[in-house]
């Protein structure tokens, strides 16, 4: 079967690698000149960082998948983090987070005394949520609407608690809010308000703890290296700098793309890019309206010496996170006083800069509104986060940067992404779970769709997870195939017999 996967990110070449082991003609389409979407470096010179996802959770998933697609992973290095990462208060107070649970039950002891036993509550109820949840959310698709309407999963909605929200649900397990934002600040990474999204994505920060926090030596964005040897070993054909602008059925199928001035002639397609914009490329469907996840500026610079004293990951936290995130998501403006991630992945790794450098990735949550001058929030909130990071221990910091990009929503909108949100749709109840777009989501059953819009959702691993499941729906499909067309030459072998 010829198959074409539109975009090359993450979950576009796992699904293609995935197809093509069961013996499909596969195509990749990039639009860019080169391939991973988001799982990108940021270069300049000698130096590199990644562009996009920094912190590598649920490993062994990763791995797994990695493997089954043909990958080889011995060659992956994997660097454990330990301590998690640091929450850094407005205050001055600090909370550590460590895989180790004895180590993190006397840091709540000695930090937010009372809520240690509060604690290992938590991780209990979050790792039986956690082994219901998976089977059923993360490993099975929802296609028809019997899938999703039945007393198991509605039972399992209600038993993960998915009409609370995460903050709400912390509250039955701390008392003291910093540590509730410790705890709540994990819907940030997919673009999420704490004090709306259902309390299953608690499960997140559960998951820090169970299942550790890596760095990949080289960059996550090293992951392409191997996921493109694995291409050329397993017939993958990937073209880049090769825009489709149009996906054209007939009937109930898609039966051409256009790519540039041709056409091409496919059995089935496989559409991998922030799925609200690339869903577009289906012309006589009208695009339907999804919330977008918050958006980001990033700032990545090189720097002079390295910060040794400073983890690979921190979180600084301004006096009143819950103002913070109600500009952000409700008012839709650029907080006064924001808080911001800092990745430091030269404190492990010495490749990313020449010899006595170092580079360094600040992300800074913000709305996504089409009414901010983006010029004037991104000199604002640089300038305002590099004197608070001189502040909190990055010694004369301004003076020893070497080079320093930006990126705002603008430029993701730009890129792709979804009114420049940078985690794919909100996760909302009402786009979570059987509420998401799924990996069959058109009427057009040779369509399919992966990405962090697409259930079950965003996250490296996680969108591998939905090219697994993308693979699972495609052989489905193909045996359909293969059935109605025994079935046609059946009839027409009747058809041919005449009575004597």
């Amino acid at each position: 079967m010829k198959t074409a996967v539109v975009g090359s990110g993450i979950g576009g070449l796992i699904s293609a690698l995935l197809v093509a082991k069961d013996g499909h003609d596969v195509t990749v389409y990039e639009k860019e000149s080169t391939i991973g979407g988001r799982l990108a470096f940021v270069q300049e010179g000698d130096y590199k960082i990644d562009k996009g996802p920094t912190i590598v959770l649920l490993p062994e998933m990763l791995l797994s998948i990695l493997s089954e697609a043909g990958i080889t992973t011995s060659e992956i290095e994997f660097v454990r983090c330990d301590p998690l990462y640091h929450v850094h208060f407005a205050d001055g107070q600090s909370y550590r987070k460590y895989t180790d649970m004895d180590k993190q039950y006397e840091e709540i002891k000695e930090q937010f005394p009372g809520d240690e036993e509060g604690f290992l509550r938590f991780m209990k109820d979050m790792d039986d949520r956690f082994t219901l949840g998976k089977p059923q959310f993360l490993e099975s698709s929802f296609l028809k609407v019997k899938d999703y309407l039945n007393r198991k999963t509605i039972g399992s909605l209600f038993k993960l608690k998915a009409y609370r929200n995460v903050m709400g649900n912390l509250k039955y397990y701390f008392n003291h809010e910093k540590l509730r934002t410790a705890y709540g600040l994990q819907t940030l990474y997919i673009g999420g308000n704490p004090y709306t999204t259902p309390a299953i994505y608690s499960l997140v920060s559960f998951s820090e703890h169970k299942h550790g926090i890596y760095y990949i030596k080289g960059g996550y964005a090293s992951l392409l290296h191997h996921v493109k040897q694995a291409c050329d070993r397993n017939g993958v054909t990937v073209k880049t700098s090769s825009r489709v602008s149009e996906i054209e059925t007939t009937g109930d199928r898609a039966t051409h793309l256009v790519i540039g001035e041709h056409r091409e002639q496919v059995d089935a397609v496989i559409i991998n890019g922030d799925f609200p914009a690339a869903s577009r490329l289906v012309k006589k469907k009208a695009p339907k309206p999804y919330k977008p996840s918050s958006g980001c500026v990033l700032l990545y610079m090189g720097v002079a010496g390295r910060f040794e004293n400073k983890e690979m990951h921190q979180f600084y936290l301004n006096d009143n996170f819950s103002r913070n995130m109600e500009d952000i998501f409700k008012n839709k403006r650029i907080p006064k006083d924001p808080s911001f991630y800092v990745f430091n992945p030269s404190k492990v790794d010495s490749t990313l800069a020449p010899e006595g450098k170092s580079v360094l990735y600040v992300l800074i949550p913000v709305p996504v509104s089409e009414k901010l001058d983006w010029k004037e929030a991104s000199e604002f909130l640089s300038n305002h986060v590099l004197d608070t990071m001189e502040e909190r221990g990055f010694n004369r910091l301004k003076e020893r940067i070497t080079w320093m990009k930006i990126r705002t929503p603008e430029e993701a909108e730009q890129e792709g992404l979804y009114s420049g949100g940078s985690f794919g749709i909100a996760p909302s109840l009402n786009q979570s779970g059987p509420f998401r777009p799924q990996v069959q989501p058109f009427a057009e059953k040779n369509i399919f769709a992966v990405g962090a819009s697409i259930h079950p959702g965003g996250g490296v691993p996680i969108v591998m997870q939905g090219a697994k499941l993308v693979a699972e729906a495609f052989k489905e499909h193909c045996n359909t195939e293969s059935e109605r067309k025994d079935v046609s030459l059946h009839e027409q072998d009747l058809g041919s017999v005449r009575p004597m």
